[in-house]
């Protein structure tokens, strides 16, 4: 059995992966880069490395500098995680060249699915089912052009070395494909080194089906049944759950026999998970579900796999690196229950979806209810550096429904501040009825935005919390002034008072009820109060709004940056006459790109940036006016 383990990553699967190996009584190693100096990771750990700068690219990316940690430190093995090196077959040949364990499959099965065009073309071959599309060597745009239109459109574009919903187009017109390609193998480029793509059909109403496999060095492959990842926005998994919702016997029976048949195909060892999409048009058939990809990796959704077998697969990960058998026959993996994960993130969904980055000044998650992996802790930094997902929350229950019950009542109760999340979002997804109902498929959240992303009205209860903390509070200090504020009071009668609160420029007149206790209510130096309530952060003031034309949204012709980034594109020159909702300019953060788009119609008065740029937060990235 190993003895002692690096992992060679960060954050929530850094802890993960470190408590497992803990409970086995395994020596662990932390790397870090010089931001997560004070993360939980490193905390966790016996012992901790720093590898470099904050950039993934000059610490996390860099395998040299990994393998020399793990030599100095005396570990034995290296667990890559997910992301950064996880899929990297040459990191993973160099850490076995070191005479160190590579805790994770072995680099010629990396290599054979890593790249979606070659995995595909050993699928067919395996006789496992292929999505219908191009798979070529000629990538160019004349030619991919010709290849979309003659698949019909919408058609998916998608980076042959993709992963994680980046590099991912959908087309719906010929005369956009040219734009989407540009910018698909920007982003390509930019996360994995390599910008060609390949086309695929895309299905009108597709569900995200993948299988959980595992296989050891003697030859043996079992699955772990199937999970559903349909809930999706731009391409990245939100919630995910195990079973799938309306997966029959036979569809079951189906996929995970053409999973297994995949790994087998390339000789997989360890754990990976093989990816299809299920035409839900008519229910989950065996013959409309195709293979996708597979990811040589655990995956970050392997918690409701967990829930639902009882296997700790990280445990399993580090026993069949070690050489043992798999410790279950396919005959004794049992699912149990259903499991539904929902992913935290450090984003604000009334926004747009901008990420959100900066202290997490109050960080209070319901471990007391529900399963809970994260990676950060309260007074740490959300940085622009890495992935914004800052935990995920898992329920486990007898039925879909209950699980569904728990994890709603666990995202409502969810307290982050000043950083923005996705929790009210998250709420508002488990207790859409079509959610409930299973009436699922990936174009779920684009599709209900308009319900699911606004921030809905504060409830009677947080207005009136919010009102006695204010009343609570030293006046002198705060600078509110409640009984100048308060209207109905009554002699010889119940009170009937209220207290006029603004939250953004709207106003409500807030109860005052001693019934009614402020709890975790956050008073700011400003003299507002913070609220938290559904999953949503409200953020109160007794002073009316400062009504200034100029501050207005788009008021003043400025694009700012609306977090710290990169600039990618700038897709206009000074002078252009440009439409209201028209892109202007993409900026590259957290691994994301965003496109930022004319407030109204107007003309380009000025450019303050170029392509390559590093801007902050809240800069002049060009200016418009009406024209």
């Amino acid at each position: 059995m190993i003895k002692s383990i690096l992992v060679a990553n960060r954050g929530e699967i850094a802890c993960r992966d470190f408590r497992t190996a803990q409970s086995m009584g395994i020596a662990t190693v932390a790397v870090y880069s010089e931001p997560d100096a004070e993360a939980p990771h490193v905390q966790m750990a016996d012992q901790a490395v720093l590898i470099g700068p904050a950039p993934a690219r000059e610490s996390y990316l860099v395998g040299e500098t990994i393998i020399e940690a793990a030599l100095a430190t005396g570990a034995e093995a290296i667990h890559p995680g997910y992301g950064f090196l996880s899929e990297n077959a040459e990191f993973a040949e160099a850490v076995v060249a070191a005479g160190l364990i590579w805790i994770g499959p072995p680099p010629a099965a990396i290599r054979a699915m890593g790249l979606k065009d070659a995995a595909k073309s050993l699928m067919a071959a395996a006789h496992v089912p292929v999505t219908p599309g191009y798979l070529g060597e000629d990538q160019s745009p004349e030619r991919l052009q010709t290849e979309a239109d003659k698949i019909g459109y919408p058609v998916l574009i998608k980076a042959v070395a993709g992963g994680g919903g980046k590099g991912m187009r959908k087309v719906e017109r010929a005369e956009d494909f040219a734009a989407a390609l540009t910018s698909c193998k920007r982003e390509a480029a930019a996360s994995f080194g390599d910008n060609r793509v390949l086309l695929e059909i895309y299905v009108i109403r597709p569900r995200h089906i993948e299988v959980q496999v595992f296989g050891d060095s003697h030859g043996n492959v079992v699955h772990l049944y199937e999970r559903d990842c349909s809930l999706q926005r731009r391409h990245q998994k939100v919630i995910e759950e195990a079973p799938a919702p309306g997966m029959s016997a036979a569809a079951r029976a189906s996929v995970t026999e053409a999973a297994v048949k995949a790994a087998k195909a390339v000789g997989y060892v360890g754990a990976g998970t093989v990816e299809f999409i299920a035409d839900a048009s008519d229910g989950l058939k065996p013959d409309r579900i195709w293979f996708m990809e597979m990811n040589t990796r655990l995956q970050v959704e392997h918690p409701v796999t967990e829930a639902v077998t009882g296997v700790d697969l990280v445990e399993w990960q580090i026993r069949i690196a070690s050489g043992e058998a798999l410790p279950l026959a396919q005959h004794q993996i049992e699912l149990t229950g259903h499991a539904i994960e929902a992913r935290l993130y450090a984003e604000n969904p009334a926004g747009g979806f901008l990420p959100s980055i900066g202290t997490l000044e109050h960080f209070q998650l319901p471990e007391d209810l529900i399963r809970v992996d994260t990676g950060v802790q309260e007074g740490g930094e959300v940085s622009p550096f890495y992935d914004p997902m800052i935990a995920k929350l898992i329920a486990h229950a007898a039925t879909r429904e209950g699980a569904s019950d728990l994890l709603a009542e666990a995202c409502s109760q969810v307290e982050v501040w000043p950083v923005k999340t996705n929790a009210g979002f998250l709420t508002r997804c488990l207790d859409h009825p079509d959610f409930i109902a299973g009436d699922v498929d990936t174009s779920f959240i684009e599709a209900r935005l308009d319900v699911l992303a606004p921030r809905p009205a504060p409830s009677q209860a947080a207005l009136s919390a919010a009102a006695m903390a204010l009343t609570l509070d030293d006046e002198s200090e705060r600078g509110a002034t409640p009984w100048r504020d308060l209207t109905g009071f009554r002699l010889n009668a119940p009170r009937a008072a209220t207290m006029r609160l603004y939250l953004g420029d709207e106003g409500f007149d807030a109860p005052l009820s001693s019934d009614e206790v402020p709890g975790d209510a956050l008073l700011t130096e400003d003299g507002e109060v913070v609220v938290f309530d559904a999953g949503e952060t409200l953020v109160f003031t007794p002073r009316p709004p400062i009504k200034d034309a100029a501050h207005a949204s788009g008021g003043d012709g400025a694009i700012r940056a609306p977090m710290p980034g990169k600039v990618v594109a700038v897709a206009v020159s000074v002078g252009d006459k440009v439409s209201r909702g028209q892109a202007l300019l993409t900026l590259e953060a957290m691994k994301m790109e965003h496109a930022l788009t004319a407030p109204f119609d107007g003309e380009v008065e000025s450019i303050s940036v170029s392509v390559g740029d590093q801007v902050s937060e809240g800069v002049s990235l060009a200016r418009l006016v009406v024209g």
